[in-house]
C-alpha cells in the first residue's frame, strides 16, 4: 500500500541487513537512528477546504487535519451509517473550488447522468441555496379539466336536487285503486285530470278577485272539469273531455251525473266511476283548484288566447272582447269556467281544451325554458297547486306536459243527447254504440277513427 509516495516495505529503518562477516546477525542500516533520536514533526494545522453539496451544488466549507506520514494507514471507506455528506477521509487530498459563482445545475448535469440524472436535475433547489434566488419557480399547469368537471357536476346535480325537493312538496291524496274487480292494466298511459271548485287556501279578497263565491255558499266540493288523457306507446296523445253532466253508473250509488261521483266520494270514487264507464285503467291522477289554477297561469306570465267571439259572464267575472289577447290568472280562470254560451257545457269543454293547449305551449316555450327564474316559478306553482295520487311524482307531470305541448287529438266522448231525469235534472247521454267503440280503441292503444273524433 502506497502512502505519500513511500512504500513502507522499502523503508531503511525496517530493513534487516546481515552484518558483514556474521551471517544472520542484525546490523543497523546506514543513517539509522534510535526511536529516541527520531525528531517529532509538529502537528499540522487545520486546513480550510471546500466541497459542494451533492444536490444543490452550493459550496460548503469544513476543516480537516491531514494525517501525518507516520500515522498508521486508514481506510477511506466511511463506516456504516455515516453521513455521506460529511467531511472526506483524512488522507484524501482536498480540492479547492474554482473561482467565481458556482455553476447552475441543469437537467444534463444531474447526478447520475442519463435519464435518471435529468430527472433529478429538474428538481427545485432548496430555498436556502443560492440557486433558489436565481432559478425561476416551476409553473403549474392550469387544471381546466378539473374545473370543467366541477361545473358539469353542478349543472347536473343542481337540477336533480331541485326536482327531488319540489317532488317532496307535492300534495298527495288517495285517488286510485282500492276496490274489488278493478279494471286491469291497459296499453299506454292514462291520466285523469279534474278541475275542482275548491276554495281551500283562498282569502276573502282572493275569492272576490276570482269571483268564486265563498266556500260556505258552495255547499261542498264539485268538479267543473274532467278530462281523460291517453298517451299511446307511439303517436299523438288524445285528450277526451268528459262532460260533468254525463249520466253514468256510480258504484254504490246507482246512476247519476258524473260530477256527483266527485261530490259523493271525492277523487277516489270519481276515478273508479271513470274506469267502470270507459273500461280504461287509470294510471295517474291530478286535481287542481281555483286558486292553484290562477297561480299556475301567473307563474308562466299569463297566456295568449284568440277568442272567436266576445265573452261577457258576470258569474265568472269576465268581460272579454273578441280577438287575440293576453289573459292573466283570474281572467283565464273565468274563461274556462264560463257557461254563458249557446251550448253551455259543450262550449266550455272546448274552451278548456283550447286553454290547456295554450298553457302547455307557454310552459314549454323558449321564453320559459330559457329563463331559470320563470322555470323555477312554474315548477313551484305546479308543485304547490296540484294534488296527485300517492304513486305520482313531479317527473310524471313533466312527461304529461311534454306529451301535450305538441300536437294532440282533442275530442269529446260521443254524445247521444240530453234527457231530464228525476232526481238528477237535465243529464247528458252518451251514444252507447259509438262510445263503446271509442273507448275500446283507446283501451287497445289503437288510433281513433276520424268519424269518432268530435272537435268543438
Amino acid at each position: 500500500m502506497e502512502m505519500n509516495g513511500e512504500d513502507p516495505r522499502h523503508d531503511a529503518r525496517t530493513r534487516r541487513v546481515p552484518p558483514s562477516g556474521t551471517p544472520g546477525s542484525y546490523r543497523p542500516a546506514p543513517n539509522h537512528r534510535s526511536p529516541d533520536e527520531v525528531p517529532t514533526r509538529p502537528a499540522p494545522e487545520p486546513t480550510q477546504v471546500m466541497r459542494r453539496d451533492r444536490q444543490s451544488g452550493s459550496p460548503l466549507a469544513y476543516s480537516a487535519v491531514p494525517t501525518p506520514n507516520n500515522s498508521p494507514p486508514q481506510s477511506h471507506r466511511p463506516p456504516p451509517g455515516a453521513n455521506r455528506g460529511g467531511p472526506p477521509p483524512p488522507n484524501r487530498r482536498p480540492v479547492a473550488p474554482p473561482p467565481g459563482p458556482p455553476p447552475r445545475r441543469t437537467a444534463q448535469s444531474g447526478a447520475g447522468g442519463g435519464e435518471g440524472g435529468a430527472r433529478r436535475g429538474r428538481r427545485n433547489p432548496p430555498p436556502d441555496s443560492p440557486q433558489a434566488a436565481i432559478a425561476p419557480p416551476r409553473r403549474r399547469r392550469p387544471r381546466w379539466g378539473r374545473r370543467l368537471l366541477i361545473v358539469l357536476l353542478i349543472l347536473i346535480i343542481a337540477p336533480i336536487a331541485a326536482l327531488i325537493y319540489l317532488d317532496s312538496t307535492l300534495t298527495r291524496i288517495d285517488a286510485l285503486g282500492g276496490y274489488a274487480n278493478r279494471v286491469g292494466d291497459t296499453p299506454g298511459t292514462n291520466w285523469l285530470l279534474a278541475g275542482s271548485d275548491s276554495r281551500d287556501g283562498l282569502s276573502s279578497a282572493q275569492e272576490a278577485q276570482l269571483t268564486t263565491g265563498s266556500a260556505a255558499d258552495a255547499g261542498g266540493e264539485r268538479s267543473d272539469t274532467i278530462m281523460l288523457v291517453h298517451m299511446p306507446k307511439s303517436g299523438q296523445a288524445t285528450v277526451v273531455s268528459l262532460p260533468r253532466d254525463s249520466y253514468v253508473s256510480i258504484p254504490g250509488h246507482g246512476r247519476d251525473k258524473l260530477n256527483a261521483a266527485f261530490s259523493l266520494g271525492g277523487p277516489k270514487l270519481l276515478s273508479q266511476t271513470v274506469e267502470v264507464a270507459t273500461g280504461l285503467h287509470i294510471d295517474h291522477f291530478a286535481k287542481i283548484g281555483f286558486g292553484g289554477f290562477a297561480g299556475l297561469v301567473d307563474a308562466v306570465g299569463g297566456i295568449d288566447m284568440c277568442l272567436p267571439q266576445a265573452m261577457n259572464d258576470p258569474l265568472a267575472g269576465i268581460d272579454l272582447p273578441a280577438g287575440c289577447q293576453h289573459l292573466d290568472g283570474p281572467k283565464a280562470l273565468g274563461f274556462v269556467r264560463s257557461r254563458a254560451t249557446a251550448r253551455a257545457d259543450l262550449d266550455r269543454m272546448n274552451d278548456q281544451r283550447l286553454f290547456l293547449a295554450a298553457l302547455l305551449k307557454k310552459a314549454t316555450g323558449a321564453s320559459t325554458l330559457a329563463n331559470p327564474f320563470r322555470l323555477w316559478s312554474l315548477a313551484q306553482g305546479a308543485a304547490g297547486s296540484v294534488q296527485v295520487d300517492h304513486g305520482d311524482h313531479l317527473w310524471d307531470l313533466a312527461r304529461l306536459g311534454w306529451a301535450l305541448h305538441g300536437g294532440t287529438i282533442a275530442t269529446t266522448v260521443p254524445i247521444g243527447g240530453f234527457e231530464d231525469v228525476s232526481g238528477s235534472g237535465n243529464v247528458l247521454l252518451w251514444d252507447h254504440d259509438r262510445a263503446t267503440t271509442f273507448f275500446g280503441d283507446l283501451a287497445a292503444d289503437r288510433p281513433l277513427p276520424p268519424d269518432l273524433i268530435t272537435v268543438g
